[in-house]
């Protein structure tokens, strides 16, 4: 792995704050996120956000085939020059914004077979975003392995309770498993974050535990629960983007077993499973 600082300074660049550029110094995280990725030949990776390579050639030493998609096009070339010279004949890069990127419509163009393991180094600013768009389009992923800043991770793995806990925590909870792989140091990067990252793993189940009868309005209930975090469940739905009489929302959490003065932060996904279906089969 050649120094970013090096590379960057041959090639004339620097790096890109407003795309949230911090890259890997040391080796040897990369070969341990590869490692306990379980990544094997029998694998097509994705992986978002390539940028200098320094995960893209473990990952082609040990993927079947890797898909290295990147946004910044000053950094293609470089990304081109340091494959070659790693010899990573399994890699094709796609200069593209992942969030543009229409996951069902690029396996089927590639003739990919297999659900698609994702991984990558995830720039903050639309870390949760990214995270949405594969929940959606997990049908085509059976998992991923991403680093996060260490404060967004914990809201990923978060439980009912904590402070941590919100929409996007029930949404994971609901269509996989999370789980932490390894904390990786601020001093591991170029340029130097403010913080630690965290690497997690998101393994999507086939079937949800608690299936909701209508997914994308369950999704809408969870974000109008948390728009208002700080209200009791009744009066954060009735003033929400869904438009519920408070009268409505308190009827449909009492029926569906819930104290109508209690908070987001303390239902587990089955309650709102369970919400959903009631205040889905209300008349509108």
């Amino acid at each position: 792995m050649t120094s970013p600082v090096t590379l960057l300074k041959a090639w004339k660049m620097l790096p890109k704050k407003q795309l949230g550029q911090n890259f890997l110094t040391n080796p040897a995280i990369p070969r341990a996120i590869v490692n306990r990725a379980g990544i094997s030949a029998g694998d097509v990776v994705l992986e978002i956000g390539a940028g200098l390579g320094a995960l893209t050639v473990p990952v082609a030493g040990a993927a079947g085939h890797v898909y290295a998609v990147e946004t910044d096009r000053r950094l293609v070339d470089l990304l081109g020059t340091e494959l070659l010279l790693h010899k990573c004949d399994n890699v094709t890069v796609i200069t593209a914004d992942i969030l543009r990127l229409d996951l069902g419509n690029f396996v089927r163009d590639a003739g990919i077979d297999r659900p698609l393991v994702v991984i990558g180094n995830l720039p903050y600013h639309i870390s949760s975003q990214i995270v949405v768009r594969l929940i959606e389009a997990r049908r085509w992923i059976d998992r991923a392995v991403l680093m996060f800043q260490k404060e967004l991770a914990r809201r990923f793995m978060a439980k009912p309770g904590g402070r941590d806990y919100g929409r996007l925590s029930v949404m994971l909870a609901y269509c996989a498993e999370v789980r932490s792989l390894l904390t990786v140091g601020a001093d591991r990067f170029f340029p130097k974050p403010k913080i630690d990252s965290e690497v997690i793993e998101i393994r999507f189940r086939e079937t949800p535990v608690h299936p909701a009868p209508d997914e994308a309005f369950l999704f809408r209930v969870v974000k109008a629960a948390f728009g208002q975090r700080r209200k009791t469940l009744r009066n954060a739905l009735a003033g929400s983007e869904l438009h519920i009489p408070a009268a409505s929302a308190e009827q449909a959490l009492t029926a569906a077993g819930i104290d109508p003065a209690r908070r987001a932060e303390t239902l587990t996904v089955a309650e709102f499973v369970a919400l959903s279906r009631t205040l889905g089969n209300m008349p509108r």
